[in-house]
């Protein structure tokens, strides 16, 4: 098995990321939220998965060993592939897929193309049990009921879960007791100056 890789980006595509390690390109398979962040000529370390199927290897990549050991537990529930299991990742950060896991908030994983309320259902129950959860109510401040309303209004607006979360958790601390309608216009503000 391919644990890890340490060379230079050599191509990206908007789905993967060919790395020359030792006179050999890998086309390693990662989440946009790592391929956002490489660019041709830099060097890099991923961490990897090897999917083995009948007539085909494919390398997964990832930042660190967080998020690979995230999308292996996506991996064991099941109907989910590795192409959705990275298709969450893309879509939800470690750190936000944790909260929402520890929170049952399900419609934040239904938000992902390709899985529907049930799945994302399902998603909760399974992994409810396996993400560390105490780690998460300890270092996070927790999402309100308004809170995960705003993150719906953005994202039918177009802005991604990982947007909207973040212009949320950018709004100053007054904003917090403020309306639903005004924590939207807030956050509007704030990603309108990106």
């Amino acid at each position: 098995m391919i644990g890890s890789l340490h060379g230079e980006v050599i191509d990206k595509t908007e789905e993967s990321v060919l790395l020359e390690v030792g006179g050999v390109g890998y086309v390693v398979l990662a989440p946009t939220t790592l391929l956002d962040n490489l660019r041709v000529g830099i060097r890099t370390q991923l961490v990897t998965h090897l999917h083995v199927r009948e007539q085909e290897l494919t390398l997964f990549g990832f930042p660190n060993k967080e998020e690979l050991e995230l999308f292996r537990l996506l991996l064991k529930v099941q109907g989910i592939g590795p192409k959705v299991a990275l298709a969450i990742l893309s879509h939800l950060p470690a750190e936000t897929l944790r909260q929402a896991v520890a929170r049952e908030e399900a419609a934040l994983f239904a938000r992902v193309p390709g899985i529907g309320p049930k799945k994302a259902k399902q998603i909760v129950f399974q992994l409810r049990d396996k993400v560390g959860l105490e780690d998460v109510f300890e270092t996070t401040t927790p999402f309100s009921d308004t809170d995960g309303e705003v993150i719906a209004a953005l994202t039918t607006l177009g802005y991604s879960v990982v947007e909207a979360q973040s212009a949320l958790q950018q709004l100053p601390p007054e904003a917090k007791e403020e309306s639903t309608e005004e924590k939207v216009r807030l956050a509007l503000s704030s990603l309108a100056k990106l």
